[in-house]
């Protein structure tokens, strides 16, 4: 089991910036693949990015391609998501997640995780 924890969440103006933290322990190791989704209320969970551990591979939604950016720092366990040019449509609950995905996958769909933290709330005025 890994644990997930979620911070840096926040209220931000439109075109503003957030970094999100995303601490991951426990069972690490298993762990090959973290990504970000949020949910907005009312709505369906909504993938944003994914990562690789090993290599640093990444995907990105549509939606956020260019604005934001994943990455991760393996000596701390941490994967981070910096979050630009903030739309108000960005506002959403976040979450992290990790996965034991082999290569070739992307990690796009909730179902590929099994791990979850309990989400940082981002709001995004305009």
């Amino acid at each position: 089991q890994v644990q997930l924890v979620e911070s840096g969440g926040g209220l931000v103006q439109a075109g503003g910036s957030l970094r999100l933290s995303c601490a991951a322990s426990g069972r690490t190791s298993s762990t090959y693949i973290l990504g970000w989704f949020r949910q907005a209320p009312g709505k369906e969970r909504e993938f944003v990015a994914t990562i690789r551990w090993t290599g640093g591979s990444t995907y990105y939604a549509d939606s956020v391609k260019g604005r934001f950016t994943i990455s991760r720092d393996n000596a701390r366990n941490t994967v981070y998501l910096q979050m630009n040019s903030l739309k108000p449509e960005d506002t959403a609950l976040y979450y992290c997640a990790a996965g034991n995905l082999g290569p070739g996958w992307i990690g796009a769909s909730a179902r590929q995780y099994d791990s979850w933290g309990q989400g940082t709330q981002v709001t995004v005025s305009s």
